[in-house]
Order: C-alpha cells, then sequence, then structure tokens
C-alpha cells in the first residue's frame, strides 16, 4: 500500500532516508564523538554494499531504488522483504529529547512531526537549511564536529586530591604522639 501523493520510488525513497537516519542515530548514540560521526555516509553505504557516491546521487534523488536495490536495502538493514515500499510511522527516538526540551502538563504527548513548532525552531532550522544548501560538505563536516561536541559525553571532573598536611596539623599529630609516649608527671607530696 503507496500513501496516497506517493509513488513507490518516492516511498522507497523516504524509507532509505529514515534507514539512514537510524543508522545516523545509533552512531551517534554508541559513540558521539565527531571522529566517530565523521564518515557515515560512506560506512552506510559500505553496510548496503553500493559506492558511496551511488548512496550520494540517491539521496540527491538523480537515481531511483529499483526493486533489486529495494530489497537489498532491507536485508542489510534487518527489515522485512517489502519494507522499502510501505509508509512508516516517525521513529519515536525523536520526540523523547522533545519531550525533554519541551515538557507539558499532561504526561501524553503528540507524535513529533519533525516539523518545527515555534519561531525559534523554524529559525534555526532554516538557518542550518541555508547554510547546508551554499555549501553541502562543508556544512555537513561542521555540523558534525558540533554535533559531536555537543554529543559527546562530558568527562568526570577527577577526583581533588588529598589535602596535604598543613603546618599545623602536622604539629598537632607531633604533639599528640609526643604526649602519649611521656608519662605523667607525679605530683609532690
Amino acid at each position: 500500500m503507496i500513501s496516497p501523493g506517493h509513488d513507490t520510488a518516492t516511498q522507497r525513497y523516504l524509507n532509505a532516508l529514515a534507514l539512514f537516519d537510524e543508522f545516523v542515530r545509533t552512531a551517534a548514540s554508541t559513540a558521539p564523538d565527531a571522529a566517530a560521526l565523521r564518515g557515515l555516509e560512506r560506512r552506510f553505504a559500505e553496510r548496503i554494499e553500493i559506492q558511496p557516491s551511488y548512496w550520494s546521487q540517491i539521496k540527491g534523488r538523480s537515481r531511483q531504488i529499483g526493486e533489486r536495490l529495494a530489497r537489498q536495502f532491507e536485508q542489510r538493514c534487518g527489515k522485512p522483504s517489502g519494507w522499502l515500499d510501505h509508509p512508516h510511522g516517525a521513529p519515536a527516538t525523536t520526540a523523547a529529547p522533545a519531550a525533554a526540551a519541551h515538557p507539558t502538563s499532561s504526561t501524553t504527548r503528540a507524535p513529533d512531526t519533525g516539523k518545527p513548532r515555534d519561531e525559534d525552531e523554524r529559525f534555526i532550522t532554516e538557518l542550518v537549511l541555508t547554510y547546508y544548501r551554499r555549501n553541502p560538505q562543508r556544512a555537513r563536516q561542521r555540523l558534525l564536529d558540533l554535533l559531536g561536541e555537543v554529543l559527546a559525553p562530558v568527562p568526570a571532573p577527577p577526583p581533588p586530591p588529598a589535602p596535604l598536611p598543613t603546618a599545623a596539623a602536622a604539629d598537632a599529630a607531633l604533639w599528640a604522639q609526643t604526649r602519649q609516649s611521656i608519662a605523667p608527671l607525679k605530683k609532690k607530696r
């Protein structure tokens, strides 16, 4: 079943992008540093067993995903046969961070559509898209570097060093030790 307004080629394209997004989220959650996030498109293409340039052409919509390649996507990503041809709901993992960032009074919330919810989000989205459209390669690299820094776990601060004994503390310890080793004086009669 193809959703209204989507032909098979468009549905396969959208689902292939969803598989790539899933791959990126998994990579970001397992190794959120910038170095690990570099080369994700190449690694995704290797997973699908296609050339990175071919994946780039698919993403740029200059190539379509045929029947054989659609089954290859499904097999390599662990999806059932025919999965790429049918619409699927938005991934639930995108709603969790948004729910934490924008708490609501009720415990249930509408699924995240991926669209900006307010003027601030709209502004940021348009700003990033404008930057990306002017220079995709540079924008991709800079954004991955930035997101790698943001997503990287903050290292725990080192434990504080043990306090060095001060002169007064050392003197007090020496005085206590000396008092223990000296017998008390006897009173005069």
